[in-house]
């Protein structure tokens, strides 16, 4: 069955004609004439429509919209995480780290997993970040100054910015 507008006249078994007066996720609420406010799953195969309104109601939105919506506040909120590439040239390879001491195992690491877990922490950044300036109980001296120590945790990491492929993602502390 097709979605139904607000405003489509219906006609159900038991509860004779009706006008859906609200659209929700998975059902619909409609006036019936017999049946005073009844809502009804989506699901329901009983419902004939009689007649649909002329145009859409002003108010309502279509799927696409509401997915274009969706998607703006979850990129807002950084929970679609943005793919980030590794420079080339680091590819397949791995970062050893060494001890000081000759007699110790160096370890050696997958740069991949690595340049992840960088990027990982940047996200969680920026997500602090809009935490902060988004938060009703903080003054605007409090997000100033926690803003700054995000600021230097950002200047501490560009030493790893020699990872990234692009410079728009790379690390960028305090500008003097």
């Amino acid at each position: 069955m097709e979605e139904l507008a607000v405003g489509t006249r219906v006609d159900h078994p038991r509860y004779g004609e009706g006008i859906v007066s609200k659209n929700k996720i998975t059902s619909y609420e409609i006036f019936f004439e017999r049946g005073g406010k009844v809502e009804i799953t989506k699901r329901n195969e009983d419902l004939e429509i009689l007649e649909a309104p002329a145009e859409k109601p002003k108010n309502s939105l279509t799927l696409s919209e509401v997915e274009k919506v969706l998607r703006f506040v979850l990129e807002e909120q950084s929970a679609l995480q943005e793919i980030v590439p590794l420079g080339e040239k680091w590819i397949g390879g791995n970062m050893l780290l060494q001890p000081a001491n000759l007699s110790l195992k160096p370890k050696e690491i997958p740069i991949e997993g690595f340049f992840h877990k960088i990027v990982m922490l940047r996200d969680r950044l920026r997500v602090l970040e809009q935490n902060i300036n988004s938060h009703p109980g903080l003054s605007d001296e409090e997000k100033v100054n926690m803003q700054q120590y995000i600021t230097r945790i950002y200047g501490s990491l560009t030493t790893f910015n020699i990872l990234f492929s692009d410079k728009d993602h790379y690390f960028v502390g305090a500008k003097s």
